[in-house]
């Protein structure tokens, strides 16, 4: 396993440089299949701050980049320690420190349905067929994926 741990600093992240990112992956190449990506995440906040790096509006832009620019990055990050957390920077969520997050129920559909779409297409065209990693993904999120979908999506033109 090929495990990586990506740093940003409030530089980089108030910069939407995606650097840090770009000397791990390079733009346009499929990452190996065993990569597993981390974040260190360092934006110093005022102590009286109660909010989550997810609330910060700078940080959660960078990751609306990053997910811009490397859609298929979800698929290798480490999902017991970012997933959730990545998913938090994009798509519209309540915090609370005794539930954790609680996302928008609809705004989670749209975001897993979309992203199931596009990597089970970016997949095939690097040749590969992983339904069952995209349906560990979606789990993860406590979504479930009905089987029947993939036997749509590998019919459809």
């Amino acid at each position: 396993m090929a495990a990586v741990q990506i740093s940003l600093s409030r530089e980089v992240i108030e910069r939407l440089d995606l650097s840090p990112v770009q000397a791990v992956v390079l733009p346009g190449a499929v990452p190996p299949a065993d990569l597993v990506v981390q974040f260190a995440i360092d934006y110093p906040r005022d102590p009286s701050d109660p909010r989550e790096l997810s609330e910060v509006p700078e940080v959660r832009l960078w990751f609306i980049r990053l997910d811009a620019h490397y859609p298929w990055l979800p698929l290798f990050l480490d999902w017991q320690a970012e997933l959730a957390r990545y998913v938090a920077m994009l798509v519209p969520h309540q915090f609370s420190p005794q539930d954790g997050i609680q996302f928008n129920p609809e705004a989670l559909d749209i975001f897993i349905m979309g992203k199931i779409f596009y990597l089970h297409h970016w997949l095939r065209s690097q040749g590969q067929e992983r339904q069952g990693k995209l349906q560990q993904m979606a789990e993860v999120l406590g979504y479930q994926l009905d089987p029947q979908l993939f036997q749509l999506l590998a019919q459809a033109p």
